[in-house]
């Protein structure tokens, strides 16, 4: 997450907006080198794999399997 001053929030607020919102990524804002907010896309971006951007991974994905399915890789195929 990048991060910006208050100082450079305020001077260049539109274009950080537009990057905000056309990368999804968020960007840290802080005071005296404290943070203070994030500035943050309203709707993220969804996710895409690798250079196959019509390929939309789902949020998801990197949750645990089932138990039902988990349970099939876990046998093994020595037995």
């Amino acid at each position: 997450m990048r991060t910006i001053t208050s100082t450079e929030a305020k001077t260049r607020l539109n274009a950080i907006l537009a990057e905000v919102e056309r990368s999804g990524a968020s960007v840290t804002i802080t005071n005296h080198g404290r943070p203070v907010a994030v500035l943050s896309p309203i709707t993220p971006l969804p996710r895409s794999f690798g250079q196959i951007p019509t390929l939309v991974v789902p949020e998801d994905f990197d949750e645990p399997l089932p138990a039902s399915e988990q349970s099939v890789w876990e046998q093994s195929d020595l037995e």
